[in-house]
């Protein structure tokens, strides 16, 4: 053999062999096995940030809140007292938010509770698992 038909059967065989294939296939496997828990679990910690940045928020709008009407919101009016004016306050100011109330990074609102049992309000994102305590990503952010 020899032209054309020797140069389309060094064509042909050329390609990876199923070992070849297995062994990439392992390799990528490895790889994602590295890199996936870690790239989550900085997911984890970002909604985490997130949720603390917004308890932070809220408690500077609640502090002005609080000078302004004379006391924190109740339990019942809850966090939607610094967008919207409750009838028992008189000398409400706000809005004390310049956006609508936000749920917390996992989809869920945050819980409002005054009094307090660690201070004069108690303001607590439950987590990625909704539930009280919890660790890691599950762990609650609280304001106190």
């Amino acid at each position: 053999m020899t032209g054309p038909e020797q140069a389309s059967k060094a064509a042909i065989t050329r390609g990876f062999t199923l070992l070849e294939l297995l062994v990439v296939m392992v390799i990528i496997g490895l790889l994602a096995g590295i890199v996936a828990p870690q790239y989550f679990a900085q997911i984890g910690k970002s909604n985490a940030k997130v949720a603390r940045a917004q308890i932070e928020s809220f408690g500077q709008a609640l502090d002005q809140y609080r000078l302004d009407v004379g006391q924190y919101p109740s339990s019942e009016q809850g966090l939607l007292a610094l967008r919207n004016a409750p009838q028992q306050a008189a000398r409400w100011q706000g809005p004390y938010l310049k956006r609508d109330v936000p749920d917390d990074p996992w989809g869920r609102a945050y819980v409002y509770k005054r009094p307090g049992q660690h201070g004069e309000y108690d303001l607590v994102s439950l987590g990625a698992d909704g539930q009280p305590g919890g660790e890691g990503e599950a762990a609650d952010v609280v304001s106190w």
